[in-house]
């Protein structure tokens, strides 16, 4: 097997940063991959300072600023973990020329993400959404295989997901008019945009579930459009009810020279699920690749380390710039309109 790329490097010289925002992601995630890279943390906002209290002292005492001006006015790279209807007034407030990483979904509809955009370029921020699935261990050696050609021309990307993902901790998505494509599976059209380029179309049907009345989508099906070059397909089901013995999460791409497999534990236990899994078969038999860990939270350590090395110099280009998430996020936008249009009609017999 050849070697595969699983970490994006670290800047020489870390720059401070400041999270605004400090709620369960930046617990499980964001916070843990910044300690872990021993990346300087200036300080935690959030508009529940009890909130951003909590979160600090559970990282030792990690200070907390008092007002959104008071978070701004560091000299340090901005952190924005906020729900995507918050985005764009939180980066108003942002000096001009900052450096800034933008935990998705890029505002909550495609206006609101070129909205987004036109902020960020007039302010000229050296900005990035924070898509952090490219950057998760199995993910980038799967995109090394597909780069590389071992998998020979991509043919087929199968997504599955069958899972109980807890909405229920998220209170702000209570309500909210879109949901699992918006806010979860936004990942996975994110990636395979990534590894295989744009899609021409999009056919999708999301809906909600009948138990879980105060949530909209928390199930799709999403069908991509390559034409006759590949099959994408995506089976989203986050209301499985059993036990864990027929929960399923992985990304599965097929070529035609070899296959590989890339299982997204978190899903399968949310947020301490097994460790992530890759499996490669490029001769009819299948190897496990060793990961040096999985989306939850080695992902996280490289959307920070890859926007602070452009800031410094070390790297040439953002891996998620917002001028290309702002593709990702009118794939989305082309799924929720594929989901209110109509199906077509079974001919009468």
């Amino acid at each position: 097997m050849i070697s595969l790329r699983q970490a994006w490097p670290a800047p020489a010289a870390p720059r401070p940063i400041v999270v605004i925002g400090a709620g369960a992601i930046v617990r499980t995630a964001h916070l843990p991959a910044y300690t872990r890279l021993r990346f300087p943390v200036a300080g935690l906002y959030d508009i529940r300072r009890d909130v951003a209290v909590q979160t600090a002292r559970q990282f030792g005492g990690v200070p907390v600023f008092n007002t959104l001006a008071d978070a701004v006015a560091q000299d340090a790279v901005f952190d924005i973990a906020v729900p995507g209807a918050a985005i764009a007034g939180v980066l108003e407030h942002l000096p001009h020329g900052a450096a800034v990483l933008i935990q998705k979904p890029m505002g909550e509809t495609l206006d609101a993400a070129q909205r987004i955009l036109a902020i960020c370029r007039k302010r000229r921020f050296t900005a990035a959404m924070n898509f952090q699935l490219r950057f998760s261990p199995n993910i980038m050696a799967l995109q090394s295989l597909v780069t590389a050609g071992r998998l020979g021309d991509i043919v087929d990307i199968d997504v599955r997901i069958i899972d109980r993902q807890p909405w229920e901790q998220w209170s702000f998505l209570k309500g909210a008019p879109r949901l699992e494509v918006l806010y979860h599976s936004i990942h996975y059209l994110d990636t395979i945009r990534w590894i295989a380029g744009e899609p021409a179309g999009v056919m999708c049907r999301a809906i909600a579930h009948p138990e879980l009345v105060e949530f909209h989508d928390t199930r799709s099906t999403i069908v991509l459009d390559y034409g006759d070059r590949i099959r994408g397909s995506l089976v989203l089901n986050h209301t499985h009810g059993q036990d864990s013995t027929h929960r399923e999460s992985f990304i599965k791409v097929e070529g035609t020279h070899g296959a590989a497999i890339a299982t997204l534990g978190v899903n399968l236990d949310y947020p301490c699920g097994p460790p992530d899994r890759l499996e490669v078969s490029v001769s009819g038999a299948w190897q496990s690749v060793a990961l040096r860990g999985s989306w939850f939270t080695e992902a996280f350590e490289g959307p920070m380390s890859n926007l602070q090395r452009v800031v410094a110099g070390e790297d040439a280009v953002l891996i998620s710039p917002v001028d290309d998430a702002i593709k990702t996020m009118a794939l989305v936008e082309a799924c929720y309109a594929s989901s209110a249009g109509r199906s077509t009609p079974i001919p009468a017999v």
